[in-house]
């Protein structure tokens, strides 16, 4: 696994933050998966975080560890043409895509974060560069 995706799996759940206009938006998740050399999320179609991300890409991404460490993921989120990535988050998330499988509008949405910074904060100390 990448660094990322190792912080992302010791702190269980994480914050995705977008925005709608000028107010920020956030939300938790714990999902992701790890494909193709990129840690991908995803979203539903029908939620007010896709439209978000289509009106304005820019997000970041907050995740905590017991051990006070936190990760901060900023960049351009970009969603994949390829329906494999969607797919494949489903297939981890079994309730969420009977969920999906009943409602025939609902389409996940994965997403990768590109031209991105991770960076790995000690409470009192200075970050490691996750991406390096």
């Amino acid at each position: 696994m990448s660094k990322i995706g190792d912080f992302l799996k010791e702190a269980g759940v994480f914050f995705l933050a977008t925005a709608e206009g000028d107010q920020p938006r956030l939300r938790p998740l714990g999902a992701y998966l790890e494909m193709d050399g990129k840690v991908i999320f995803g979203v539903g179609n029908f939620k007010n975080v896709y439209k978000q991300l289509c009106a304005n890409p820019k997000v970041e991404l907050v995740a905590c560890k017991q051990n006070g460490h936190w990760l901060r993921y900023t960049g351009k989120a970009v969603f994949e043409s390829d329906p494999k990535y969607a797919a494949a988050m489903l297939e981890m998330m079994p309730d969420v895509k009977k969920l999906y499988d009943a409602n025939p509008g609902y389409k996940m949405m994965a997403f990768h974060i590109e031209n991105a910074t991770a960076v790995d904060i000690a409470v009192m100390g200075d970050g490691e560069n996750l991406l390096a």
